[in-house]
């Protein structure tokens, strides 16, 4: 990990995400190497200590991948990250976090490319979000745009208590979801108030079915 090929290597990836997403890097006791996004900056160092309620220090406990919001008790600000630990020959090393920006407070709209501009649009009256042909599309019941952010980058932008992925290329706001059908063995259709019919894939369907409750 310390060897100048690999930090070279951090030092691009963290290039192609500096304006939104910190990237950092831990051995399973202290970080190891940190890049600090435009957005957002945790203040870490290498060699400090992996601290206990972080989704760095979970993600080594655990031996599993995390994903959850962190409040500004922890670093002093809070943030949105997903944490994956690394093994070598079966044993876990180690973990990659990508630290992303928390919602800003009081922020409600999503700013969508129209033809001739942008529109702002409530978080309460998106429908879904689709990634296709390369492009993020936002779509309300009588308009669509585009965006830049990913749908991964949507996952930790968007309220939670509204907002869930049920396939890779969906997000709904499950206040717009009409009905539930099955689909196949472990999958579902959801028909939208908008009149799309988006599928659950079968990765998500019982992450959905939890968090709706059925």
């Amino acid at each position: 990990m310390e060897s100048i090929s690999v930090i070279s290597i951090l030092d691009v990836v963290g290039e192609l995400f500096s304006d939104e997403i910190s990237i950092a890097v831990s051995n399973k006791k202290e970080y190891v190497y940190y890049r600090p996004s435009k957005r957002v900056d945790l203040k870490i160092k290498a060699g400090d200590p992996l601290k206990e309620g972080t989704i760095a220090y979970k993600a080594i406990a655990t031996g599993q991948k995390v994903s959850e919001f962190i409040d500004r008790d922890v670093f002093g600000v809070p943030y949105h990250g997903m944490a994956v630990p690394f093994h070598n020959n079966g044993f876990l090393e180690g973990c990659v976090t990508a630290i992303y920006p928390a919602l800003t407070d009081g922020k409600s709209v999503v700013t969508v490319r129209s033809h001739d501009g942008w529109r702002p649009i409530p978080f309460s009256n998106v429908v879904y979000l689709e990634a296709k042909d390369k492009k993020t599309f936002v779509h309300t019941e009588g308009y669509s745009g585009t965006h830049k952010f990913s749908l991964q980058e949507f996952e930790y932008l968007l309220p939670k208590d509204s907002f869930i992925r049920c396939h890779r290329s969906f997000i709904v706001n499950v206040n717009h979801i009409k009905e539930i059908y099955p689909d196949t063995h472990s999958t579902f259709l959801l028909v939208m108030d908008n009149g799309a019919q988006l599928a659950v894939s079968q990765s998500y369907s019982s992450y959905f079915r939890k968090l709706l409750g059925f």
